[in-house]
C-alpha cells in the first residue's frame, strides 16, 4: 500500500495542476461563452473523448499491462505487442475519420442545434493519430513504471493545453473554445512525439512489422472492453444533455455541466492513480485469493479519501462556483449532493470492475457496460421530466448503484469461478 500512496501523492501532485488550470480554463471559459459555452463545450468533450477512445482502445490497457510483464526481458518482448497494437489502432481510424468527415453536418446539428460548427467535427477527425501518438507514449511510459517521467510529461501537457485553451477562448470565444478543444490533444500528442524520439524503445522496427493472429485475438479483447468503455460514457452524456436540453434549456443544462466537470476533476485524482497502480497491480496476481486481499485492501485505502474529498466539495461548493464560474452559475450549487453521492458509489463499482479488466474478462465487462449504459440513459430520461434537472443526478446515484451490485456479483462470479488466469 505504500506504493500505492506514493503513487496517489505523485498523480496528486499532477491531479492539482491539473485542477488549477481546469478552474483557469473554465473561468475563463465561463466568463467570454456562459453557460451555454460551457454546455457546448461538454458536448464536443465528449465526441472528442468517444472517438479518441475508439481510436486508443488498442494503446491503452494492453500495452500498459504487456509492457509491464515484459520490458524487464527487452524491448523486443514489448515490441510484440506495440505492434498488434498499433495495427489494431490504424484500422479504427481508417474507419472513423472518413464517417466523421462524411457526416461532420449532421454530427454538427445533432450536438449544438446547427450544422455551422461541421469545420470542428472534421478538425478533430484530422487531430486523432496524433492524439494516438501521445497516447501510445504514455502508455508505454506507465507500463514501465516511470512515475515520475509519467507525471512530468502531465505537466508539460497541461501547460500545453491550457495555452492554447484560454488564448483561443480570448480571441475567439465559443468557436475559440471548440478550435482548442478539437487540437490541443494532438499538440500535446506533437510534443510527447519529441519526447519519444530520444527514448531508446522508440524505434521504427518496435512499432511496424509482423504479428501474430495469437496475440492479436489477445490485443483484440482488450480493444473491445476500450472501444466499450469509450463509447459508452460519452454517448450517454450526449444523450442525457439533448433530454435537459429539451426538457429544461441550455441554461440549466450548462449547471450540471458545471458540476459534472467539478466531480470529474477531484475524481481524476484517484482514477490516475488507479490506472498506473492498481490495475498493473492487479494484472500481475494469479491467484484468486490474493486478487482478492488486493480488491478490499484497496478499497480500505482509497474510499475513504473519496469521501473525504466527496464532503470536501459539497461544504466548499459556493466558493468552487464562485471561484470556477460565475454568479450565474448560483443555480448549480443545488446539485452537488446527489451528484458527489454517485461519485462515492463510482469508484467503489470500478475498485471491482478493474478485476474484470485486469483478467481478460471482455464478456463479463462488455455485458456490465451495455446494462448500466441502457439503465443510465432510461433512468437520465424518465428522472428529467419528473425532476427536471436534478432528475440527471438522481439518475446517475441510481445507476452506479445498480451497476456496483451488478459488477460485485461478475466479480464474484469469476472469483468463484477458479480460472484466475
Amino acid at each position: 500500500m505504500n506504493k500505492l500512496l506514493s503513487v496517489t501523492f505523485l498523480t496528486g501532485l499532477l491531479t492539482f495542476a491539473r485542477m488549477v488550470a481546469g478552474f483557469i480554463v473554465a473561468k475563463i471559459v465561463a466568463i467570454y461563452t456562459g453557460p451555454t459555452g460551457i454546455a457546448m463545450l461538454g458536448q464536443l468533450q465528449n465526441v472528442i473523448n468517444g472517438v479518441s477512445g475508439l481510436v486508443n482502445s488498442p494503446l491503452n490497457t494492453s500495452i500498459v499491462r504487456f509492457t509491464a510483464e515484459n520490458y524487464r526481458t527487452g524491448y523486443e518482448e514489448c515490441a510484440i505487442w506495440w505492434r498488434v497494437s498499433i495495427r489494431w489502432a490504424i484500422i479504427i481510424y481508417a474507419v472513423i475519420a472518413p464517417m466523421m468527415v462524411v457526416l461532420s453536418k449532421q454530427l454538427s446539428s445533432f450536438l449544438f442545434e446547427s450544422d455551422l460548427y461541421y469545420w470542428v467535427i472534421i478538425a478533430s477527425a484530422l487531430a486523432l493519430p496524433f492524439t494516438a501518438v501521445g497516447t501510445l507514449i504514455n502508455s508505454i511510459i506507465n507500463g514501465q513504471q516511470l512515475y515520475i517521467q509519467y507525471v512530468l510529461l502531465g505537466m508539460v501537457s497541461v501547460i500545453i493545453s491550457s495555452m492554447i485553451m484560454i488564448s483561443l477562448v480570448v480571441i475567439k470565444g465559443v468557436e475559440g473554445a471548440l478550435i482548442a478543444l478539437a487540437l490541443q490533444n494532438a499538440i500535446i500528442g506533437i510534443a510527447m512525439f519529441g519526447y519519444g524520439l530520444r527514448r531508446p524503445w522508440f524505434k521504427l522496427q518496435y512499432f511496424f512489422g509482423n504479428i501474430s493472429k495469437e496475440q492479436s485475438k489477445i490485443i483484440l479483447g482488450y480493444t473491445f472492453m476500450a472501444l466499450v468503455s469509450a463509447l459508452t460514457m460519452p454517448v450517454v452524456l450526449m444523450l442525457i444533455r439533448k433530454f435537459l436540453v429539451m426538457e429544461v434549456g441550455w441554461e440549466h443544462t450548462g449547471y450540471w455541466q458545471a458540476v459534472w466537470k467539478i466531480s470529474e476533476t477531484y475524481l481524476a485524482v484517484v482514477t490516475m492513480s488507479l490506472s498506473i497502480y492498481y490495475l498493473p497491480q492487479l494484472s500481475s496476481i494469479n491467484d484468486i485469493t490474493s486478487l482478492r486481499k488486493e480488491i478490499y485492501k484497496t478499497v480500505k485505502v482509497v474510499m475513504p479519501i473519496v469521501i473525504l474529498m466527496a464532503f470536501a466539495i459539497y461544504m466548499l461548493r459556493d466558493i468552487a462556483i464562485s471561484l470556477l464560474f460565475t454568479e450565474t452559475f448560483k443555480g448549480a450549487r443545488d446539485l452537488f449532493l446527489v451528484q458527489l453521492c454517485g461519485d462515492v458509489v463510482k469508484i467503489l463499482s470500478w475498485l471491482f470492475a478493474y478485476a474484470l479488466i485486469s483478467r481478460g474478462e471482455t464478456k463479463l465487462f462488455i455485458a456490465s457496460e451495455a446494462i448500466s449504459a441502457i439503465t443510465f440513459i432510461l433512468l437520465a430520461f424518465f428522472c428529467i421530466k419528473f425532476y427536471g434537472v436534478q432528475g440527471a443526478n438522481i439518475a446517475y446515484l441510481a445507476n452506479y448503484v445498480i451497476y456496483f451490485i451488478l459488477i460485485y456479483y461478475c466479480v464474484f462470479y469469476r472469483l468463484k469461478s477458479h480460472r484466475c488466469q
